[in-house]
Parts: C-alpha cells; structure tokens; sequence
C-alpha cells in the first residue's frame, strides 16, 4: 500500500468523445487486474479514513482495496457486498468526485484514489467468476413483507429482509425492476444488462415481483396491509418541478424524465409514441436543457447521442455552484455540449405557422449575490442583459417532488410533511400508519441512488425488529 508516493492516479481507459457520441454504450473501458491492483494499492489506509466517513453506506473502503492490492478479489467482494447490495451500480452512477473520491486524504498534488473505478471492477469481477449466489435465508420465516417500488431503495431492502428469511414480495406499476436504474439512468453511465442480471438473481433468491401493479389502480394499501405483516413504501419522487413565464404551454417543452424514458424504453426495444413520433427525439433539433444537476447531465448527453444539431445547457448559476457532478459536467463538455452558464430563462418563444411550436428560449444573464439562509450565493438577473437561445427541443431538468401521496396510496389518513414527504419516525421509519414504514426519496426528497440503498437496509432492519415485536407480543397472549 502507500504506492501513491509513485504511482500516479489512472482511471480507467475513456473512449474518444467522437465515438461516443454514435451510441449509448459506457464510456469508460475496465480495469485490467494489474491496472486494479496498481491504483488499488495507491491508498495510504489512513487511521480516519474519511472516503468511508463521506460514503452514506460507510463501506469499508480501505479494506477492500488492500485485499484487491493483495489480488484477494472474493474476500474484497465479501466485504464490499457487506454494506453495499448493489457495489456493481454503485461504482458506476455515484458521484465518487462528491462523496468519497472527493474526500481522500491524499494531498491534491497526488490525486485520490480512484475508488468507484476499483468497486466496479471487484464485483464485476465477482459476477464473471460466479462468487456472486442468490440469497438461501437460513431459516424461513412464515411472515411477508410488501414493498411499494422497485427502485434501489426497495430492491435494498428486499434483499436485506429476505435474508432474514421472510418472504417478500415486491410491487411496481413499471414492467421492469429498477425504476430510475431503468428507465431515468441513460446506458452511457449504466448498461441496462448490469440491472436486468440483479434482477434476475433476486427472482432465484425467493423474492417475488408484482410488475405492472399500481397501488390505487390495482390494489390498495389496505389489501397490503390484510395481506403481509409489514407494508414498505419505497416509490420514489417522479413529479417534475415546474418552470413559468410565457410560453411554458407550448409544445416541444417536456420534462426530464418523460424524455428521458422515452429513449431509454426505445433502447430496451420498447414501441414509444413520443419517440416514434419525434415528439421526444432530439434527432436534427437545437436542444435546450434547464437546468444544473445530474439529471440535466444526463438529458444533454442523451441529447448529442441521439444526434442533435446542438445542444446547451442553461444553468442560473455558475460551473463552481452547480450541484451535478464535475465528471458530468467534464465528459459533457467533451462531448459537444454548450454550457451557458449564469443564464436563467424567462419566456419561451413559439411561431404559428400551421402548428404552434417552441423555436427559442428568451432569458436573461445572472450575477451571484450574497449568501441566503442555506448558505448558497444568491442569484439576480442583471437589468438589459436578455438574449435568445434558439430551441426546437426545450427539456426542463429542475428536480422532482413527491406526488400528493395520500392520494396516490389512497390512504388519506397517512402523514405527510410540508414539502409532501411522507413523515416518518427518525429511527423507526414507520408512519402514522402501523405497520406502514417508508424510505428513500419518498421521505428524503429527490436524492442520490446510495442514499436510497441506505434508507432500504435501515428500513429493513427496523422493519425486522417490528415483526420481531409484534410476534412476540402474539406469543405472550
């Protein structure tokens, strides 16, 4: 270990930004094993290593890059699978710049160690040479377990708790397990097969998939509730933050998430109306994206593979404020994309003629003031400064928010928070309902992947302790 002193930081081998742009497969190659175990062996396995401090699942991060240094690939797998059910889609989508990466101790001079490149590579790895087995429980246990959502949040918490041996059974109102790993998470940063193989390995661990299923439509929370010992509501945020000013109505303005499930359902080689039509293809169109974040991220990067004339990203703040990962941003950059940065739209133009349609986007140029409440530098438009982006395609990427959740669970009486969250107990997870827990997005806000996958395996142990409780309370009658 310590070989960071002569060893420099590789990542592993990027495809060219012109060939990228012809197709949706991931643009970084993998690691060799001499490559994995060289940059492996780069950690100086500090007392307090803060890359396991800034990771929301506390992996043990210097552990399994020793024995990987060490060419121990099934005991480093061992222990990254041990705090971490998906380590395979986990070190392809974080934002290891963020979170761990982005907090190595080693100085900058030397650069960190490139761990999420390494997580990849051990559990695909681990996949290759079949050390990865579905879950065989040691005890079955007589009680089910339902969860709302199959997204990383409940998948997490579906392994967790069919390994304490209840029987789960997950519910969806999509056709596939996954939800954003799906249908939200382009190919380019997550190949579609990496989901599909742990989804499959999940039907041969015992746990069950009802696909297709809206709670409302086709069940009720109720009928959960009768039917399995605990209900899990794990769904996710979907509801996208709307923009104004004039011309938002009009057509050839969508969202985030419809355009980008739409290109990743017709990649699965699903019929798509809004992309068939054109409606949602960004072919031969000027495309303007609002917004700074990751999902942003990913709707230029859609936009150049589908083959654009141009594409630009309007963000109000500056690149040194955007909340979407710099590596993002970088490989954007590389890939054609126009940033405009301190730029906040405020009309949207349209033409009549025969059909109306968007043709630009009217905005106006921002400076950064002082910092507000939150801590961030506040944004003001500066007066005589409007310019226009011309647009045949304007996406809006500003976030999602919970859909009104008593309405959509059809249970009135559980408690929502003001922002539309459901509210939980701090540490129990469980709301006003009894026997109703909830995780993720759902009751964080729009969050990270590793943030969800966190909240399922806490949700599953807290539900295990309820089942636990009330099981031996039955007892005691």
């Amino acid at each position: 270990m310590l070989q960071f002193v002569r060893l420099e930081q590789q990542t592993p081998e990027k495809r060219d930004s012109a060939a990228r742009r012809s197709d949706f497969g991931e643009i970084y190659a993998d690691f060799q094993p001499p490559q994995a175990a060289a940059q492996a062996s780069r950690c100086s396995q500090c007392g307090v290593p803060f890359c396991q401090v800034h990771c929301p699942l506390s992996n043990n991060i210097p552990d399994w890059l020793k024995l990987t240094a060490e060419g121990r690939l099934e005991e480093a797998y061992e222990v990254s699978s041990a705090t971490n059910n998906f380590p395979e889609i986990c070190g392809r989508i974080c934002p290891q710049d963020r979170l761990c990466e982005g907090n190595c101790v080693i100085e900058k001079g030397f650069e960190s160690v490139t761990i999420g490149a390494v997580e990849r590579y051990i559990t695909d790895t681990a996949f290759e040479k079949g050390w990865v087995k579905p879950i065989h429980p040691v005890r079955e246990r007589a009680e089910s377990i339902s969860i709302i959502g199959a997204g990383p949040g409940g998948l997490a918490a579906a392994e967790e708790l069919r390994r304490r041996g209840y029987q789960v059974h997950v519910y969806d109102r999509h056709d596939r397990v996954g939800g954003l790993l799906i249908y939200g998470i382009p190919n380019f940063k997550l190949e579609k097969e990496i989901v599909l193989r742990r989804w499959r390995l999940m039907e041969e661990s015992g746990i069950v998939f009802h696909l297709s299923t809206e709670i409302g439509r086709d069940v009720s929370l109720e009928q959960l509730r009768a039917r399995h010992a605990a209900v899990l509501v794990a769904t996710g945020v979907y509801k996208p933050r709307e923009i104004g000013g004039p011309g938002i109505g009009l057509p050839g303005i969508v969202a985030a998430l419809d355009y980008l499930t739409a290109s990743n359902r017709a990649g699965l080689g699903d019929a798509v109306p809004g992309f068939a039509d054109g409606t949602l293809d960004a072919k031969g169109k000027n495309v303007v994206v609002i917004g700074g974040g990751d999902t942003a991220m990913d709707c230029v990067r859609t936009a150049v593979r589908q083959g654009a004339t141009s594409v630009k990203c309007l963000y109000r703040r500056d690149k040194a404020n955007m909340p979407g990962s710099m590596r993002e941003v970088k490989n954007a950059e590389e890939e054609g994309v126009e940033f405009v940065w301190l730029a906040a739209p405020e009309a949207f133009i349209g033409t009549a003629e025969g059909a109306d349609h968007v043709t630009g986007v009217r905005a106006v140029r921002m400076h950064l003031g002082l910092p507000d409440a939150s801590g961030r530098q506040s944004v003001e438009p500066i007066d005589g400064s409007h310019f226009t982006v011309p647009a045949d395609l304007v996406i809006k990427a500003l976030g999602f928010d919970p859909e009104d959740m008593p309405a959509a669970l059809a249970a009135p009486d559980v408690g929502v928070t003001r922002w539309g969250t459901l509210k939980v107990g701090q540490k129990t997870f469980m709301t006003n309902l009894p026997g109703v827990f909830a995780a993720g997005d759902i009751v964080r806000g729009a969050s990270l992947v590793v943030w969800a996958i966190r909240d399922g395996r806490d949700a599953a142990q807290q539900i295990h302790a309820y089942v636990q409780q009330a099981t031996a309370a039955v007892a005691a009658e």
